[in-house]
């Protein structure tokens, strides 16, 4: 305290203001008020941002679990040498494996019931290789997709509402047709249900079977696969891998990572995480501004103090060097117990929630809409310091004008009435 300036002396003083009289302690319980503003914002901030990226990974986790990290692709829409294509594709130092695919759309019926689906073709040995939907399996498994068979395995959401369950029998529709004298009738081939998945994306769940790689080739009447799918050491560096790739193969092949293939909703979703930012953002910025009553009534209560000061030799810098260490360590204080309660909270917010649903009963997630019934989070840390930093600002700012109009003080005037 003795290598301390004046200035964080008498600052830091009034920051602590004791309580000689009612407008002294009203000036103090304005400070914590703002204090409490700032801190209650912070982690505010912090915990719906985490909550957000929890969500968004979630979704992101759940979509890659029947998505492909990087499609690889030809332009005519198939690919002769599917084989020679993965392995330059796995030369790549990210890319961790490959197999082939086949994709149509095609009309699944059953029993008068008609749904349009996303037909995938696959080596069920080699899609371990690039995804996990074998490891989602509610009933059967990949294995049972035997090349010539004509099986096929739906999502949850398809079977229920073909109202089919395993060893059943439904009808796929070709979307090209077959010409006859008659005109042109529906290409249609009974396949055998001998799986079900469970991504926990409806859009998939809903919309989406897998076949044989060859049956799929031999139905939609393609001659070979339409493409390579690649799993990849880290998602989110997909897009450079795929530029990587897209050159390194060279030719009319082309390589699209799984951010291309959903761009409308990862868009959606950082269209919504920047505008929820920029709210919660303006409630810290009240709580800052708060400060600048706070500072104002200060500045009215001190200015005897004020013109003693300058009437011993404080220049007008020195006086708003005071005001605005009293204002900018109450917006430190504020960010400070901000983060510390909302790092907290987003850390253990799986315990937090269960507990507040148990002790009012109530469920904030209903699993039957929305599919998982835990509040997820995933906190990160440059959000974290982007908010402090930005509250911290804020409160500096506005410390600017209490202390601009504390340095205009004339010591004349001030100590005219004392």
């Amino acid at each position: 305290m003795k290598n301390l300036s004046f200035e964080w002396l008498v600052g830091l003083r009034y920051t602590r203001a004791g309580k000689r009289s009612s407008r002294n302690s009203f000036i103090s319980f304005i400070s914590l008020i703002s204090m409490a503003g700032i801190a209650l914002g912070v982690a505010a901030l912090i915990i719906v941002l985490s909550v957000m990226n929890g969500f968004q990974k979630e979704v992101r986790d759940r979509m890659l679990s029947v998505l492909p990290h990087i499609e690889v692709f030809d332009a005519s829409g198939v690919i002769p040498d599917w084989k020679q294509t993965a392995k330059e594709a796995e030369k790549h130092t990210s890319v961790l494996g490959a197999a082939p695919y086949v994709d149509a759309q095609s009309m699944i019926i059953n029993d008068g019931v008609m749904r349009g689906a996303m037909m995938r073709g696959i080596l069920p040995e080699e899609e371990p290789k690039v995804s996990v939907v074998a490891t989602k399996m509610k009933a059967g498994k990949l294995s049972d997709l035997k090349e010539g068979a004509f099986n096929i395995i739906l999502g949850i959401e398809l079977a229920r509402a073909m109202h089919v369950g395993i060893g059943e029998k439904v009808t796929l529709a070709a979307p090209e047709g077959q010409i006859t004298p008659a005109g042109t009738i529906p290409r249609l081939k009974a396949f055998t249900v001998v799986g079900v998945f469970e991504a926990g994306h409806y859009e998939f769940d809903s919309a989406m079977a897998f076949i044989h790689l060859n049956d799929a080739q031999k139905f939609f009447r393609q001659d070979a696969p339409s493409g390579v799918r690649l799993k990849i050491k880290d998602m989110l560096q997909a897009p450079q891998v795929a530029f990587e790739l897209s050159h390194a193969l060279g030719g009319s092949l082309i390589a699209r990572d799984w951010s291309q293939q959903n761009s409308n909703y990862f868009a959606a979703v950082k269209t919504e995480k920047t505008m929820m930012f920029i709210i919660l953002t303006l409630i810290i910025a009240v709580a800052a501004f708060n400060l600048v009553s706070t500072l104002v009534m200060t500045v009215t209560e001190k200015q005897a103090d004020i013109a003693i000061l300058r009437t011993l030799g404080a220049s007008p810098m020195s006086i708003m060097k005071i005001f605005m260490i009293q204002g900018g360590l109450v917006g430190l204080f504020g960010t400070a117990l901000g983060v510390v309660s909302g790092v907290i909270v987003a850390l253990n917010i799986d315990v937090i929630v269960p507990f507040i649903e148990r002790l009012f009963g109530v469920q904030f997630l209903n699993k039957e809409i929305y599919v998982i019934s835990s509040l997820p989070s995933d906190l990160h840390w440059p959000d974290v310091w982007a908010i402090g930093g930005i509250a911290v600002v804020l409160a500096f700012l506005a410390t600017i004008y209490p202390s601009w109009r504390a340095a205009r003080v004339k010591p004349a005037e001030a100590l005219r009435y004392e």
